[in-house]
């Protein structure tokens, strides 16, 4: 049985093969082939791995030696990432020529954020063979993407957003048009694998015929040892896994903090990824964003900026450090499908407070951790909002601090949920059996 996997990023042993720049982004796919491939290698299906490069370099071909009997063949396709919301016809010669070489049985596509899953199942054109592996849904995430915010600042328009094209409202549309490929693609496909009653509801809908398969994820391999511990832990400190547009919901935060601070004002937060701040200078205007210009009013507006730590982007090793040394994870986004960052927390034992958006309810029960109603788009517009999400954000973290044993509880349940669910052995013989279901049927 011949797979090939269609992936957003390369693998980091074949960036270092071929010198390019791993990064950070979407390391649960490096996890997950580390879990599977040892099966894969045992069971006889030769995996092909697929993944985007820039437009304007040659296709990239090449082979990973495993062991002395098995080699993983790779193939760089060229994709304009940047713009994910155009669908690139050239995309399919590149994909369509892979198709020929790898001649595979089984076509898996690792999400839907980018047309390259679309330009994919066309080339393949066997809908009865292809898997879809659902991770966001762009189309549904459109629709959530202004996330409470003030009509004033919807509107807003900085020098980076004309210069860029890439307003808030030219970002939510930029979604929508991505969405148009992910209705597609599941339109053109017979098979997906997914994790929560929320995905299994979309994917059913844009398609009734497709086959849903239920399969947990497999997380980075960082986060299968440690545990959070409370002594350990810096007090009051709150954790956000990133905060840079609206959908992650880093203004809920800093609305909710005030609140917060009033009764625990040593609290601190702190934000992973991408800062999108303005420092000092000319270059900097240049590159701030209307929501980043918003959060700058907040933290001046609410006089919390020493309060809030932006830390850039981390790997896998530094967000689990940070995990560990918090005294809570929030996930206040507006729209989530099953977020890893969610399931990295729980797995350590990090208490969380979490609003119960998109599938967030399929990963965690209301006795694990604190979970407050969040952001719902036929509320959007309605006066207060944004105070009332905020206000159950800065309750749900407060009523963590006030019962400190029975945040510990909570988290040990979390904990030993987050253990069953991402069981990289049930997963992987999972992904195994599903193989095997497409390839016999």
């Amino acid at each position: 049985m011949r797979v090939l996997w269609v992936c957003n990023v390369a693998l980091p042993q074949i960036a270092a093969q071929l010198h390019m720049d791993a990064g950070n982004k979407e390391g649960w796919i490096a996890g997950l082939y580390t879990a599977v491939i040892r099966d894969l290698v045992s069971e006889g299906i030769q995996l092909g791995f697929a993944f985007p490069i820039a437009k304007g370099q040659e296709m990239v071909r090449g082979s990973l030696t495993v062991n002395e009997d098995y080699d993983l063949y790779y193939y760089g396709f060229r994709e304009d990432s940047l713009n994910a919301e155009n669908y690139d016809i050239e995309m399919e010669k590149d994909l369509s020529d892979i198709m020929i070489a790898f001649e595979p049985d089984i076509l898996h596509c690792f999400g839907t954020e980018y047309p390259h899953t679309l330009a994919a199942v066309k080339m393949f054109a066997q809908p009865d063979r292809t898997l879809i592996g659902i991770q966001g849904l762009c189309r549904v995430y459109a629709k959530a993407y202004m996330a409470s915010l003030p009509r004033s600042v919807q509107k807003s328009v900085t020098i980076r957003d004309l210069l860029r094209r890439d307003s808030l409202k030219e970002q939510q549309a930029k979604y929508e048009g991505r969405g148009q490929w992910e209705m597609a693609a599941v339109k053109w496909t017979g098979h997906v694998t997914g994790r929560t009653e929320f995905d299994r509801y979309w994917t059913q809908r844009w398609n009734p015929t497709v086959c849903y398969h239920q399969m947990q994820e497999t997380l980075r391999p960082e986060f299968y040892s440690g545990c959070w511990r409370e002594e350990a832990c810096e007090q009051h400190r709150i954790f956000l896994s990133q905060g840079d547009y609206p959908v992650k919901g880093l203004h809920y935060m800093l609305l909710a903090l005030p609140d917060i601070l009033k009764k625990y004002p040593d609290t601190r937060v702190f934000v992973a990824g991408n800062c999108i701040l303005r420092k000092p200078g000319f270059e900097s205007l240049v590159k701030l964003s209307a929501y980043g210009r918003y959060i700058q009013k907040l933290l001046k507006k609410n006089r919390i900026t020493d309060k809030v730590t932006f830390l850039g982007k981390l790997n896998a090793g530094e967000m689990k450090e940070q995990y560990l040394k918090s005294h809570v994870f929030v996930c206040p986004s507006t729209m989530e499908n099953s977020p890893n960052s969610l399931g990295e927390a729980m797995l350590l034992g990090t208490p969380v407070v979490t609003a119960d958006i998109g599938g967030v309810l399929s990963m965690i029960e209301k006795e694990e951790g604190y979970i407050y109603e969040g952001f719902r788009v036929e509320k959007a517009d309605e006066p207060g909002e944004l105070a009332r999400i905020s206000g159950n954000l800065a309750e749900a973290v407060t009523e963590a601090f006030d019962y400190p044993e029975e945040m510990k509880r909570r988290a040990f349940k979390a904990m030993a949920h987050a253990k069953r669910t991402h069981d990289p052995k049930t997963n992987r013989r999972r992904l195994i059996e599903i193989y095997r279901e497409i390839n016999e049927s």
